[in-house]
């Protein structure tokens, strides 16, 4: 007898075991073990996407080099009991928001070799259990400053290997785990606390003013929060390529200061001559040199660092002419603002005085550019911008400079532009719809004069779903005003109208005899009955007096 009960649990154990098997995923393994039981899926290119089928009863899964790209809504929704999720050398791009839901039990998510970019941090509020996240070698540039807020048992936090540039401090400082750690009843606890590891190294980080808190941070960090590799390096500037953390020190951030050490210079034509200007800045602003409105690129510009936080710019202008006289504008910026300096040159020929005259500031004309006729036309016109043209016949065309007045036409002080040598149009958008502008254009800063404005009233902007519904209205009423023409109106009014004169005549007279009464006749006055009978009337009337009259001819014929 117990042979036979030791054989039917055998038995048991087996056909258990085969339907075990039965229900694992085509290309992938499952093992059973004190763990649970795992999902193994090694197969190159096993899975287009992540299978919807999974057993329910998975504990361990680990999917890799299917290259899948997406972690769609509730992927793993059906498979709770799930704690070590490895999903490493697919081709994830996307993380859907919950993407991660139902997983309540996860301990352990491996993303290692993927393509993200970025990832959907509150993502992680659906698992609470969560100890090992390992991000490495993906694509992530950014980290925001709420990323860890739903991460507070992490052990080990793997971010190496990115493409992290800049971040602050505070990603880590609004850490929960890092709050409790450096709390006042934790500093006190006697109780020793598992460490938890950081993996940040091998990131392109840009130790500029940027990295200050974050690179103070790395430096202040102590057990039990530990880094796996202590030596960051900076990948830029170029002047701190290579350097550890340890051995820069970082400023504050500041807004560019942009000077010139000459701001006036006259030079005679065919000189050579090299512009420069300094920008301090931290981080590095951008620089470039305009003359006018127009960013100059015919010269030759370059930049040299003259310390950590200065640049120096050079224009060089080789052969000056008189088409070089004018103003150089220096400009620097960066996220914290900008700034820029001006350098006046004059040219002047080889054998006559210098000009006491540059165009960079402009000052009121004389001469024979007094009273220069200036011809200003409308180029284009929208419902909220205007671009204008004008032509004007100058002696020194490549140095006058002219003055846009534009403004409201009610307005008695009107906002000045003035625009560089060799422009001749200009363009203003964002107006007001359905408004009456004035815009004039002058030499220099002459006061406009008759002829040198042009009055113009910006379009309605009245859409097109506006302008279709006003169509609409327009045909609904031209309906109800032709369904509330009379009846008898389109009876007699055609062929059929003799026989249907009898029938109306009758009507009318029933009419009559019922509104007999003067109250009944004040009553049915009031109403729109009324209007409808005394329009029957007349035409009656008038039909019966035209047939009358056309009886009465027949019969004289």
């Amino acid at each position: 007898m117990d042979i036979i009960l030791y054989l039917l649990i055998v038995i048991l154990m087996k056909v258990e075991l085969c339907e075990s098997y039965a229900q694992c995923l085509s290309g992938c393994s499952c093992i059973d073990d004190r763990h649970g039981r795992s999902l193994i899926c090694m197969e190159e290119s096993a899975f287009g996407a992540i299978p919807e089928n999974l057993p329910a009863d998975l504990t361990k899964i680990r999917i890799e080099k299917s290259h899948f790209t997406e972690i769609s809504r509730g992927a793993f929704s059906k498979t709770p009991a799930v704690e070590n999720l490895w999903l490493n050398f697919n081709d994830i791009t996307v993380i859907n928001s919950k993407g991660l839901e139902g997983l309540r039990n996860l301990t352990e998510l491996r993303l290692q070799g993927n393509k993200l970019r970025s990832v959907p941090w509150t993502a992680f509020e659906d698992t609470p259990t969560l100890k090992i996240l390992d991000l490495k070698h993906n694509q992530l540039d950014v980290l925001p400053e709420h990323a860890l807020k739903f991460l507070q048992g992490l052990t080990y936090l793997d971010l190496s290997f990115n493409q992290l540039t800049v971040i602050s401090k505070e990603v880590f400082q609004n850490w929960p785990l890092y709050q409790k750690i450096h709390s006042t009843e934790e500093r006190q606890a006697t109780a020793p606390r598992s460490n938890v590891v950081l993996a940040l190294h091998d990131n392109a980080w840009l130790c500029d003013c940027r990295l200050k808190g974050f690179v103070e941070f790395i430096m202040s960090l102590s057990p039990p929060i530990i880094l796996m590799n202590s030596y960051l390096t900076c990948s830029g500037p170029n002047f701190r390529t290579g350097k550890f953390f340890h051995e820069i020190e970082l400023q504050e951030c500041t807004k560019p200061v942009v000077s010139t050490p000459k701001a006036n210079i006259s030079l005679p034509q065919g000189s050579n001559i090299t512009l420069h200007c300094y920008a301090k800045a931290r981080p590095d602003p951008a620089v470039w040199w305009t003359y006018g409105l127009k960013i100059i690129r015919g010269f030759h510009e370059s930049q040299e660092r003259v310390s950590d936080d200065t640049v120096r710019s050079h224009l060089v202008i080789p052969s000056l002419s008189a088409a070089d006289h004018g103003v150089y504008t220096c400009t620097a910026v960066n996220f914290m603002g900008n700034s820029s300096v001006s350098v006046l040159l004059d040219v002047h020929s080889a054998d006559s005085t210098m000009s006491s005259h540059l165009p960079g500031f402009p000052a009121a004309s004389g001469g024979a550019d007094q009273n220069v006729f200036i011809d200003i036309r409308i180029a284009k016109q929208t419902v909220r911008g205007i671009s204008i043209e004008w032509f004007a016949a100058l002696e020194r065309p490549l140095e006058t400079w002219f003055t846009i007045h534009f403004g409201r036409a009610d307005d008695v002080k009107k906002e000045i532009t003035y625009i560089g040598p060799g422009i001749h149009s200009y363009t203003m958008s964002d107006l007001m719809p359905a408004t009456k502008y004035e815009i004039c254009v002058t030499l220099k800063n002459q006061t406009p004069r008759p002829g040198q404005c042009i009055v113009f009233v910006t379009g309605s902007d009245i859409t097109e779903m506006e302008q279709r519904e006003k169509l609409i209205h327009i045909v609904v009423i031209v309906l109800a005003m032709v369904l509330a023409v009379p009846i008898g109106m389109y009876a007699c009014t055609t062929d059929t109208r003799f026989p249907c004169f009898e029938v109306i005549m009758e009507s009318w007279k029933r009419r009559q005899r019922e509104s007999s009464s003067p109250g009944m006749e004040r009553e049915r006055q009031g109403t729109f009955d009324s209007l409808q009978a005394a329009s029957d009337e007349e035409l009656v009337n008038k039909d019966f007096n035209e047939d009358r009259k056309g009886k009465e001819v027949v019969g004289k014929m």
